[in-house]
Parts: C-alpha cells; structure tokens; sequence
C-alpha cells in the first residue's frame, strides 16, 4: 500500500507521524474546528462555501488568521495533497486549532493546521443503494449557541450518538436539540419530504450548517422543489413520504426505515442526479 502524506502547518509528513504534542489545545479541550470536504477529479469541491464557513467559525472562536484561510488556500492544499498521495478522489479533513498554551484560558489566539487525506475511487456522488435503518437518539441532546452551526473539536454528543448506533445495530440516529426537536444526524443534515413539500431544521435549531445542505436547498429553489427551514417535531418522522441526510463526502443517503415506517426514495433519486450535473 502507498504510504499516505499529511499537511501540517505547511509541512508535509507521513500520515503516521506522531505531530500532536500533549499540550495541543484540539487535544485537551476542543479547541477548535474542522472541515470535513470532498475532491473529485483533481478538485475541491464547493471550495468557496467551505471557506466561508470555516472563516465564520474561526471568527466565532476568536481564532487568528482566519483571513489567510480562504478559499484559494483550500484549493491549493487539498491539489498539492492530492498530488502527493497521488489520488484525484478522497475526502479531506482540515482540522484548525488554538496554537497557544494556557489551561482553559488560552495564552493568545494564534492558529494551527492540519489537512488530511483519505483516497478513494469514487468519481461522483452515489446514492446508497440499501436504505439506512434510523432511530431518534434520546440519551444525550445538542445545545442550542452561536458555535452549534460550526464543526468544531467538542464532539462528544457526535460520538456517544454512535455508540449508540452501534449497540443498537443501525445505520445512523437522528440527534434532538436542547428542546426536543429534530437538529441532525450524527454526521449529517436532515431532509423530510412530508405532504409534497420538503423540510429540514432551520439553523436555528442548533444543527450544522452543511455545505451540502447549503447546495440542496439552492438545487431545490432551482428546480422548483417547495422547501422550508423549520422547526421540527419528531412525530414527523412517522408520517413522512422520505427522509435522507446529506453531507458534502457522501452527498445524499436516503433513509428506508424508521422504527416499523417505510419510506421511499424517489426525490432523493432525482436530487442525486442533478447534484452530479453541478
């Protein structure tokens, strides 16, 4: 197997170098935010909505040299990454932390980088052909703030949400806010095609704002798909026509079943389709 190249802070080491020191801030408090991205063919795709939000959550965190994170900086890294590994598909995570010492309080602001890599042979976006098997998550739910619309380090809710997954043998789980309404799944925003229209919660709600999420409602818009950024009560789910979730390495996944409901796939079909023309 060709060894794998990793970026850290500009410099190019193999992907098993041992690079975070004990007191990197990521590591002892989440201090910080990544972005999960999608190359295709040699390119970064929808580089330009990935930068935009990775500024906003730099800013939010109060973090320093956002401005040089642009999205020219993300095209450039994720190409010379990619010719390194010698890859024009995968997925990539860049990871931006608090470069600073400090217990809780940071010493200052200053930032520092990783970009990773993971190949793959993918050319486009597919949708799954098994549905997932879903369920609502209860045990632990998500905060409602201004950083709840950022991928940052403090996952925790993301990572009990999959044990629970796993123990209870599904797909995927559907996360709740703080209020008990629908937010998101454990790496994903949610979609719900209910009466002839489509639903997804609203930023309001605490959920991630996804990219892909981002470029499903601008699809639905262009081709004339009635679509609405709600409040949104579980008990849906019950009721629903289809339901999927979407992010920007996967694109669309379509959900078959919730409990004993059964939906179909027929939108997310036709939103697959059309997103692979962009």
């Amino acid at each position: 197997m060709m060894p794998l190249f990793l970026n850290f802070n500009g410099q190019l080491l193999a992907a098993d170098s041992n690079i975070i020191p004990a007191g990197n801030r990521a590591f002892r408090y989440g201090d910080g935010l990544f972005e999960s991205m999608r190359l295709m063919n040699g390119q970064l795709k929808f580089a330009d909505l990935h930068a935009e939000r990775l500024q906003n959550g730099m800013k939010a965190l109060k973090l320093e040299g956002y401005s040089l994170l642009d999205s020219w900086f993300l095209k450039d890294k994720a190409e010379e990454l990619a010719t390194w590994n010698k890859t024009k598909n995968g997925r990539l995570r860049l990871t931006v932390y608090r470069d600073a010492g400090g217990l809780y309080t940071p010493e200052d602001n200053k930032s520092g980088w990783c970009l990773e890599l993971v190949p793959d042979e993918v050319t486009g976006y597919r949708l799954n052909q098994k549905g997932l098997i879903m369920d609502v998550y209860t045990e632990l739910t998500k905060p409602v703030n201004y950083l709840s619309n950022y991928k940052t380090c403090n996952s925790l809710p993301y990572v009990m949400a999959g044990l629970y997954k796993n123990q209870h043998k599904l797909d995927d789980v559907f996360l709740l806010n703080q209020q008990g309404f629908l937010c998101e799944s454990i790496s994903s925003n949610v979609f719900v095609w209910y009466d002839n229209h489509l639903y997804t919660p609203a930023l309001s709600e605490g959920c991630i704002q996804g990219i892909m999420r981002k470029v499903i409602i601008d699809l639905c818009i262009s081709l004339e798909i009635p679509i609405t950024e709600a409040q949104i009560n579980p008990d849906i789910l019950h009721s629903a026509d289809e339901v999927f979730i979407t992010n920007s390495t996967k694109g669309i996944q379509w959900v078959i079943g919730f409990g004993i409901k059964r939906y179909f796939n027929g939108l997310s079909k036709t939103l697959i389709d059309e997103l692979n023309k962009l």
